[in-house]
């Protein structure tokens, strides 16, 4: 597919500078609110009006991508890769941690789900089994840093900012209950954030006591990611957590339409983008809006550009998956068809504010843009 590149596409990891003070200008968004949805497909979310009424009134005004797709499955790789512009060579949902190694869950035999039609290579399960959870590359947080653009990451269910657990609230009464889920968190994967005393943890902080307080008092950041809690993400709980904290609709199904998880992540984010659109932050800057869903829990594996190949030369992709684009500037409501993932989402951002590139978006076969879906 043809694909957007940088001036940067030939160095990976390049940096160029912005102005001081974040970027401004040249139509490009001044700031940009990053969700992160889950485990839903395009039928699953564009067009049912019954589970998801706000979101499709969003994508009858907005833009809206029918082409994206997850770079891969499950969850973590694709947090990962829009995080750093690759996705680890790992399929797994493990927790962080040098001494964290885990064998591959998708496309294996004894996987379960749809991701067993497609096969990992020997050498690419040996490698993804032997691999530490604890990242070393450069990352999205470098280039902002280093290009003098704020940001801040927002985590539903975190007990406390730079909570280094892989679930929260945890062991409640002898059942386990996963509101926080480390895997929906790649911050705490790289070690130049993930280390003690590292100022950076301080910057990834629980959602509930955070964000309506920044937004209120006008203190946000050039780059904001929320990664909404297991009941407010469309991911759901097990039948005992659910039931344990009084949110039997937050039950995730054994199969089929998650009617329930949907609603509720529908009512989260009819909530989280409506305070965006009526803070002031929104009303007096151009500002911008990314919607995305990680993947579509294993009833697909078509791949965007980026997604990897495996056995037989078979993409390793993560499925269809929605993503919107919503713009304070406005504009005519787009629609496009172009195949696009995680790394198109990021190739973008930094294409907008001269970042440089990460890893796979620094090709134009991995990559792509999504440039025509902001304003400007």
């Amino acid at each position: 597919m043809a694909a957007t590149v940088s001036a940067f596409s030939g160095l990976v990891g390049a940096t160029a500078h912005a102005d001081p003070g974040g970027p401004k200008g040249n139509g490009v968004p001044e700031h940009i609110f990053y969700v992160m949805m889950e485990n839903q497909g395009n039928d699953d979310i564009l067009g049912n009006t019954a589970d998801a009424p706000y979101i499709n009134e969003l994508a009858s005004k907005y833009n809206v991508s029918t082409g994206f797709h997850g770079v891969t499955h499950p969850s973590l790789p694709n947090y990962l890769a829009m995080f750093s512009g690759d996705f680890q060579g790992i399929w797994d949902d493990c927790k962080a941690g040098a001494d964290s190694k885990c064998a591959p869950e998708e496309f294996v035999a004894d996987s379960g789900d749809g991701t067993s039609g497609a096969a990992l290579t020997p050498e690419q399960f040996a490698s993804a089994s032997n691999k530490a959870h604890m990242f070393s590359g450069k990352n999205l947080v470098d280039q902002l840093e280093d290009n003098k653009v704020s940001w801040k990451a927002y985590m539903g269910g975190m007990p406390s900012a730079g909570f280094q657990g892989e679930f929260a609230p945890g062991d409640v009464n002898g059942t386990m209950v996963k509101l926080y889920a480390q895997k929906h968190n790649p911050f705490m994967y790289f070690s130049d954030v993930n280390s003690p005393g590292n100022a950076r943890l301080q910057k990834v902080v629980p959602f509930e006591n955070g964000f309506d307080a920044d937004l209120k008092s006008g203190n946000v950041p050039d780059f904001t990611w929320i990664s909404p809690d297991q009941c407010s993400d469309m991911h759901g709980l097990s039948h005992a957590a659910a039931t344990l904290i009084n949110k039997p609709t937050c039950e995730e199904p054994a199969s089929g339409v998650a009617h329930g998880p949907i609603h509720l992540g529908d009512d989260f984010l009819k909530d989280t983008v409506t305070k965006i659109m009526d803070s002031s932050t929104w009303k007096n800057s151009n500002s911008s809006i990314v919607i995305a869903w990680d993947e579509n829990d294993y009833s697909g594996f078509s791949g965007g550009p980026g997604s990897p190949v495996g056995k037989n030369g078979t993409a390793l992709g993560g499925g269809d998956a929605p993503l919107l684009v919503i713009n304070s500037k406005g504009g005519p409501h787009k629609s496009s068809s172009k195949v696009v993932d995680h790394y198109s989402v990021l190739a973008t951002i930094e294409q907008m504010w001269h970042l440089g590139c990460l890893a796979n978006t620094c090709d134009p076969k991995t990559s792509g843009s999504l440039r025509e879906m902001f304003a400007g």
